[in-house]
């Protein structure tokens, strides 16, 4: 049972903790093999606002854990302040300690819901420094990417695998090598032992966007809680010192997102927090922020801190499995995505501008819960159905991303979002180069009706269509109120054509699927341009397909589709099928047309005739 009563630090409960000591002027360490079972010292962690405070920390013992290299971690008992109510609390990984004026390390584990006693693991501070002085350079490793269309229990297990912050110190008690505690005792702490987890403030989204996020982010090592920012503290222009509370940003502007923690050692501009993974990506370019502590919610299960973040003070640029480490001074290059709102028939819009952090999950991950939040405040107030969508996606050095289709209907928020989160996901995660986003811009009107029509009937009114000759063919589609649509489309007919073929008229998801299913299309992209292409020709709601069919078989050659092939050309490039780079087709496409509409249009209809010689 939660006790949901607030811990607000008030001056005099503050003048209750243990007086701050100053600290030393230049940190003197304690390596990890003078540690002794009964040592004590104190710890530094912000309760309220941005006062430092001190509590007491006693060591049990330590923890070697043999399956990893020069991994070890310091258990202790914390006492003074509110721990004795709270037990350690969400948001103090981080919080330095202290032993005779040396920094050990940082308040970084707990033993998880409901325990007896504030007891934690500390990292030494020699691993935080060591992990976090490898290369700025991302290393070329799995990236998790966003699975469309998202759904609770997808995103829960990617953002689980990716974050990967919920590992306990060891995975078996046998795995452990322990000083000054019982061995059994020992194996069995070490397997319970797990990183705090991080506050995770999100603020600004609608609840079941907010619920989407936090239940997914929550199985990660993350406990999403209130706060939000705040303008200005009284402490904006001091100096960051250990102890203070300190941000980590994922998405500012109309909306935010950022996950806090503790500072545990400020080394000129570098700065070192956590003494556990934020992402655990390695180098990282994620904005470092204030922030500030509202009040403490305790809680039988696990305590929390309610914190607000403020203005960035840096840039993250290691995230480690001991440590997350930035450096003071500008922040980093994020990602502006705006969105512009219009209402068909009122006179009113919206606009929203926010950034989100580059990243090949988290980038198109929050453009999608932004997207998605714009839509469902939207659809609360006016209770729109139809959406059109239009926008770009400019990539540096390359071709932009164009967007423009229809939604409409109960999904049309969802199908949306994933619309402009599947090209911003294919682009990350490609294997051929890193791509940089430089910004999206995208456009929305809104329609109060489903703008709906379905696809009836097709014909030619040419009894005997010739060969090298074009034909009028008539398509025929009905709104959802019942009003008929008809188009005319000149089929032409190359001269060559003869005999019988095939017109077919289909929206572009059947259109799609047939390409994946009969004609085994695999045109898979071969660099970054021909990906970009392919994402600027995919299939719109909006158009219908028109393709005359022949019988002369085809083929897909390195990506690119080729009709009508002569039986000795398909020779040769049989020939070169086991490099992967040739895929058969038993049809060909000697003719492409589409109609571009206003609205959703379903259906597929096809035709067969028989062309005589011209």
């Amino acid at each position: 049972m939660k006790r949901f009563r607030l811990w607000a630090c008030s001056a005099v409960a503050v003048a209750g903790y243990l007086t701050l000591a100053s600290l030393p002027g230049a940190t003197e360490r304690m390596p990890i093999d003078e540690v002794r079972p009964g040592m004590t010292g104190v710890g530094v962690t912000v309760f309220d606002g941005t006062n430092r405070a001190e509590f007491k920390v006693t060591v049990l013992g330590v923890l070697r854990n043999s399956m990893g290299p020069r991994r070890d971690l310091i258990v202790a008992r914390l006492e003074g302040g509110p721990l004795a109510e709270t037990g350690v609390i969400q948001g103090m990984s981080g919080s330095p300690v202290y032993i005779n004026d040396r920094l050990v390390g940082a308040v970084s584990y707990s033993l998880g819901s409901f325990p007896k006693e504030p007891i934690a693991g500390i990292t030494p501070i020699d691993e935080m420094i060591e992990v976090t002085s490898g290369s700025s350079e991302r290393a070329v490793r799995p990236q998790a990417s966003l699975e469309l269309p998202v759904t609770q229990e997808t995103l829960t297990r990617i953002v689980r695998e990716a974050f990967a912050a919920t590992r306990p110190f060891a995975d078996r008690p046998g795995d452990v090598d322990a000083v000054g505690l019982p061995a059994r005792e020992a194996g069995q702490m070490g397997t319970m032992l797990r990183p705090i987890a991080t506050p995770l403030i999100v603020n600004g989204f609608e609840p079941a966007v907010a619920e989407l996020l936090a239940g997914a982010f929550s199985r990660a090592g993350f406990a999403a809680t209130v706060g939000g920012t705040v303008a200005e503290t009284q402490d904006q222009d001091q100096p960051l010192q250990p102890g203070d509370p300190l941000g980590v940003g994922l998405i500012q502007g109309d909306l935010s997102m950022a996950g806090t923690g503790t500072v545990t050692m400020v080394d000129g501009d570098r700065v070192y927090a956590f003494g556990h993974p934020f992402y655990n990506v390695g180098p990282a370019r994620f904005p470092m922020m204030r922030a500030y502590v509202h009040a403490l919610l305790p809680s039988l299960a696990i305590s929390s801190k309610i914190a607000a973040v403020s203005n960035v003070i840096g840039t993250i640029e290691q995230d480690r499995a001991t440590a997350v480490y930035g450096r003071l001074g500008a922040g980093p290059a994020m990602i502006p995505l705006r969105i512009t709102l219009e209402s068909s028939g009122r006179q009113k819009m919206d606009r929203f501008a926010f950034e989100v952090v580059e990243d090949p999950l988290l980038t198109p991950l929050l453009a999608y819960a932004g997207m998605l939040n714009t839509f469902f405040s939207h659809a609360r107030e006016l209770g729109a159905t139809t959406y059109i969508v239009k926008g770009t996606a400019r990539i540096k050095d390359h071709t932009d991303i164009a967007f423009e289709d229809i939604f409409t209907g109960s999904q049309a928020p969802l199908t949306a979002a994933t619309a402009v989160a599947g090209p911003l996901t294919s682009l990350l995660s490609n294997d051929f180069e890193r791509v940089a986003i430089e910004d999206v811009d995208l456009s929305i009107t809104s329609i109060e009706e489903p703008r709906t029509a379905t696809l009836e009937r097709i014909w030619i009114e040419e009894p005997r269509p010739r060969a090298g000759r074009s034909v009028p063919l008539k398509i025929v589609a009905r709104t959802y109120r019942g009003a008929e649509i008809v188009e005319t489309v000149m089929v032409d007919i190359p001269p060559h054509a003869i005999g019988r073929l095939q017109i077919l008229v289909s929206d572009g998801a059947q259109l799609g699927q047939r390409d994946r299913q009969e004609l085994r299309l695999q045109r898979e992209a071969r660099s970054i341009e021909q990906m970009i292409e392919a994402l600027n020709t995919a299939k719109k709601n909006n158009r219908l397909y028109i393709r005359l069919l022949g019988t002369q078989a085809g083929a897909v050659v390195k990506g690119e589709t080729l009709s009508s092939l002569p039986p000795s050309v398909l020779a040769v490039l049989e020939g070169d099928r086991s490099g992967g780079s040739f895929v058969p087709l038993t049809t060909a496409t000697i003719g492409e047309w589409e109609i571009r509409t206003d609205r959703f249009v379903s259906g597929s209809r096809l035709l067969t005739i028989n062309v005589e010689a011209g």
